[in-house]
């Protein structure tokens, strides 16, 4: 009687155990991104403040066995969490709230759907892992990508990405992926299911929608450097301000214009 009366004291908070497990997984997802993803390369070594990015040497083409698929797989996904939950945890912490008043009528207790959310959302930006990965690669093979530091050798490649990205951010697809990343509200109504595989599919249909939002900034990484603390941070901070900030409309319609000119100014 006394364990199942903790137990629920405790089930009552979950908005804090929620939000702490969150804030773990984001710390743990930074520590390891700075510690350099198990490259074997100090991240700091790859950091630059200069654009577009300078090249120390020449870059030779590199093999790609399986244990660097993998490595290079799990340092995109881990990046992709750490720069992205920030902007998530608005959307999970309100699921677990609607959850744990859903249950209420069933007298069920228990968080497991809401990290089965949680789940769903990161499962998406594993998807999108996969294809940065195969992007890599190819982008190695041809030559415009250093295989060591990871930022574009050529500036063409770099122009084109950041026009290709001002333009998706003026793109109806762009605005339309926003508009349900900023209205969680309105996600929830829309696609609430029960159970746990539920949640997993809500967690994931919420993460494409993000993934569709963000997938040409996070594409900018090949741009600035994949492993570059100011590009990773930066990153974050403007998908963050984009999401969340009352002026995140007006932020991404200049931010597009200025990637444009950027672009063209690199490419001409």
């Amino acid at each position: 009687m006394g364990s199942t009366t903790v137990t629920e004291t405790v089930l009552r908070r979950d908005r804090w155990i929620i939000g702490a497990g969150l804030t773990i997984i984001c710390l743990l997802a930074w520590i390891y991104v700075v510690a350099g993803a198990g490259t074997g390369m100090s991240t700091i070594a790859m950091t630059t403040w200069q654009f577009p990015p300078p090249v120390y040497m020449p870059s030779m083409e590199a093999p790609w066995g399986w244990s660097y698929w993998v490595i290079m797989l799990f340092m995109w996904w881990v990046m992709m969490i750490a720069m992205m939950i920030p902007s998530a945890a608005p959307m999970i912490l309100l699921y677990a709230q609607v959850h744990r008043h859903a249950q209420k009528q069933s007298q069920e207790q228990s968080i497991v759907p809401t990290a089965a959310f949680a789940g769903g959302y990161m499962g998406a930006w594993l998807l999108f892992s996969l294809a940065a990965t195969l992007l890599q690669w190819a982008l190695e093979r041809v030559g415009v990508l250093h295989t060591m530091l990871m930022w574009s050798t050529n500036t063409v490649l770099s122009g084109s990405f950041l026009i290709a990205a001002g333009l998706y951010q003026l793109s109806p697809l762009k605005n339309m992926c926003l508009k349900h990343c900023r209205s969680p509200i309105f996600f929830l109504s829309q696609r609430w299911r029960k159970t746990h595989i539920g949640a997993f599919r809500m967690g994931l249909e919420h993460g494409l929608y993000c993934v569709g939002c963000c997938w040409f900034l996070m594409a900018l990484l090949f741009v600035g450097g994949i492993m570059n603390l100011v590009w990773i941070a930066g990153l974050a901070i403007f998908v963050l301000l984009e999401k969340l900030s009352r002026y995140g409309f007006w932020i991404g319609r200049i931010s597009g214009v200025l990637m444009m000119v950027i672009g063209l100014y690199l490419v001409l």
